[in-house]
């Protein structure tokens, strides 16, 4: 997957959120001040250029769809942030998350019971 600006991020989250859609109703979702309509147009097409989006006309313009699902991307995301900060070790993740207190003993215990229900 190649990887994308924060910019471009933001408007694929917002493309994500609505499916199917053309740069207005993107810009629709942006509170004041509003990027420019050609800033968002600008990215529609940076995002198909990279693979993320597909068009068809309709009318005069074109409805763009999402190519790469949401949590495809994010597992990606997240595999980038664990080999960059984490040295490629998942379990690195998990003690961390516990030893921060985000996860607790019990949920892992009950994450593991689950996942050995599952083998």
């Amino acid at each position: 997957m190649i990887k994308l600006t924060a910019k471009e991020e933001e408007v694929m989250e917002k493309i994500w959120q609505i499916g199917n859609c053309a740069p207005k109703d993107v810009l629709a979702l942006y509170e004041e001040p509003k990027p420019h309509i050609n800033t968002i147009a600008t990215m529609f097409q940076m995002l198909e250029k990279k693979g993320y989006l597909t068009h068809e006309a309709k009318g005069r313009g074109y409805i763009y769809s999402p190519i790469v699902d949401q949590s495809d991307y994010g597992k990606s995301k997240f595999s980038s942030f664990v080999d960059r900060y984490f040295d490629h070790d998942y379990m690195k993740v998990v003690s961390t998350l516990v030893s921060d207190e985000k996860v607790s003993r019990e949920e892992l215990l009950q994450f593991l019971d689950e996942l050995k229900s599952r083998l």
